[in-house]
Parts: C-alpha cells; structure tokens; sequence
C-alpha cells in the first residue's frame, strides 16, 4: 500500500463471542486493563511488499518464534486512546493526533510508518464490531491499544523487515481505584526515564519498563506514581511515569515542562494547553526544578498541581514524597482550576459540549 490507497479489511467475526450475560457481568465493573473485547485488528508489514492482510477477527494469542526480532532488540512502540458513548453515538477522542503520535514513534524506532487514515479505519472497525462492549456509566470508556512489533525471525541488531501491527480494546472503569482524588506522588532520587537523544518522546515500551523499578519504589514509599527529575542535572521534573504533568500558580497561571525529547508529547497535555489558554489562564511551557516546585508549595504560591493522560484524563496530585520530607500541594484537596478544567476536558470527550477544535470523531 502507498501514496493515498486504504486497505481492504477483511472482517472475520469471532465464532465463539462472550455472551451477553458474562459481557454485562464483566461490564459492571471491568477495572483498568483486566478484560478484554471479543475481536482484535491485525495488520503485517514486509520490506518491498508494504502493509497488507488487514483483518478484524477474533482476539486469539498471537504465534511467535522465539527468534522474533522484538524479544530481542524492543522495536515497538504503541498507542492509546479511548471510544465513549455519547447519546445515541460512538465517538472517539483525537485518534487522528495519535496517529500522528504512532509514525513520530515509529520513525524514531526505525520502524515503518502505518498511513494515518489506516490507523483510524482500524480503530474504527474494531469499535463497531466491539459497540456493545463499551460500558454505560461517566466515568466509563472503552480503551483502546494499537501497537507495532518487529516480527522478523532473525538475530542481528539492525531494524527489522517484517512488523505485525494489533489493535485490541479494553472496557475502562476509573484508572486509580477510588475515581478522582488527589494522588501522592514519590520523587525518584536515583531513576531517570529518559535522556537527551534517547527515545523520551516515543511511546516504546522500554520507556515503560524502565519506569518500573522506580513505581515499585514509589508504592513501597505508600505513594501513588512516580515523579521523574531530569537525566542530566537531576533538578527539573520531566514527567510523571505514565503522565504529564502541570503546576498552578496563585495568579491562575500554569506551567508544563516543555517538550525537549526526553518527555512524551501528550495528547491529553496538549488539549490542557488549548482548554487552559481559552478559560483565561496564562500557559507557560518552562522548566520547573523539584526545589522549586517544593519552595512554591510550602509558600503558597504553588495552589495546585496535577497530572493529565488518556488512561487518569486529569487527575489531581495532593502529597508529594521523597527520600528526606515530604510536603502538601494545595493543602492536599482538589483544586478550583484542576476540577475546572478536568470537567471541561471531559465534558467535551462525552458530548457535553461543542467541540470547536473537531477533536472528537463519530464512529457510529
């Protein structure tokens, strides 16, 4: 496939679906990440050839050779993004920033870009074939997880010739147990993320797993997620490990680290940004030391601080911990322009209301 040509789908329907009583019993109360629709997008990619054998068909364990090049060197990258029920309709929020997000990550890791309109046709076939999976309720969504192996049998380090692109969905409840309220947040001391040069601003999986010696750390200390400071120096906060982060001033101004290749360009940050700017406030992109972020907080002219991603959507940070103190944002409680803005977000995302910058698509 090349230049504007979409492919064919072809639709291969799960013989042995879950019925709708263990659906609706699984729906009650489906957690984050724990169950798992009838059917999954396949698409496979082979140098010379292109993309093709795009399939809707039964979500079914994926055969791999042990050599497969992914086991081995970590190209992959994926995505994430969420299906709501909106009325009588099944809309998605900003697949087409995702996309875009997908082929940065994927030139970045060597690896071939799938075309945009693909990536949303096969978001959109796995939502109509999976509608009735997308639980009711606010705070409910069906996740979506569209992700790129290197498939390739070889041993070699060098980017590899075939890739098996997947979709698979996800009924979503709240993301933190409890729904919104503010998290304590642990500072790592000794991880870092990522560093200049490296693969920051692509969502790879090594990024993950190398956050997660540092959130064992943080449950350990009784907190939430963990904060990441820069590589280099040590002092600025980068970003949360799963999320971004903002910080709100006693003049309603709010800050972000800016996006210097060692933070994920979120979408969910950059709808913050927009919805921010349009309510009035002053937005800054600017580094924030750790010292400084606890110097403002302990004054007061820190009021509030809070993290943003597809999975939490906002969600505010109350207590932030590290190896000598700790130390409370806001007095711990949610803040006026966190909740504001976190039900404007929300509010656009479910149909509630207009949606000026055409971020929200209709699937069905």
């Amino acid at each position: 496939m090349s230049g504007g040509d979409m492919l064919e789908f072809e639709i291969r329907p799960n013989p042995a679906p879950v019925s709708a009583a263990d659906r609706a019993a699984l729906l009650a109360n489906p957690g984050f990440g724990r169950v798992f629709t009838d059917h999954m997008v396949t698409i496979r990619y082979a140098d010379g050839k292109g993309w093709y054998d795009a399939r809707v068909e039964a979500r079914a364990p994926i055969p791999m050779d042990p050599a497969a090049a992914v086991l081995h060197y970590a190209q992959e990258i994926f995505e994430g993004l969420k299906a709501y029920r909106t009325g009588d309709a099944v809309t998605m929020f900003r697949p087409e920033a995702n996309a875009a997000r997908f082929a940065a990550s994927a030139r970045r890791m060597a690896m071939p870009q799938l075309p945009p309109e693909t990536f949303v046709e096969s978001l959109r076939r796995l939502v109509e074939i999976d509608r009735e999976w997308i639980p009711e309720g606010d705070g409910s969504s069906l996740y979506l997880r569209p992700f790129m192996f290197a498939s390739e049998v070889f041993l070699g380090v060098r980017p590899a010739n075939e890739y098996l692109y997947v979709v698979i969905a996800s009924p979503a409840g709240a993301y933190f147990s409890g729904g919104v309220k503010p998290v304590t947040v642990w500072v790592s001391p000794d991880y870092t993320r990522a560093a200049p040069g490296g693969t920051g601003a692509a969502k790879c999986g090594g990024n993950y797993a190398a956050s997660l010696a540092a959130q064992a750390e943080a449950i350990e200390a009784g907190c939430d997620q963990v904060v990441f400071l820069d590589a280099v120096e040590r002092r600025f906060v980068d970003e949360l490990g799963g999320m971004n982060v903002f910080f709100v001033y006693d003049d309603d101004t709010l800050v972000t680290p800016p996006l210097t290749g060692t933070i994920l360009p979120g979408i969910t940050r950059d709808a913050i940004l927009t919805l921010a700017a349009e309510a009035g406030h002053r937005v800054e992109e600017r580094p924030v030391s750790f010292a400084e972020w606890q110097a403002d907080a302990t004054s007061g002219r820190l009021r509030e601080a809070f993290a943003c991603g597809t999975a939490a959507v906002v969600t505010p940070i109350g207590e932030v911990r590290f190896p000598d103190g700790e130390f409370l944002v806001g007095g711990g409680e949610p803040g006026r322009v966190t909740t504001d803005l976190h039900q404007r977000l929300v509010d656009i995302q479910r149909g509630r209301a207009a949606d000026p910058h055409g971020w929200v698509t209709q699937v069905h």
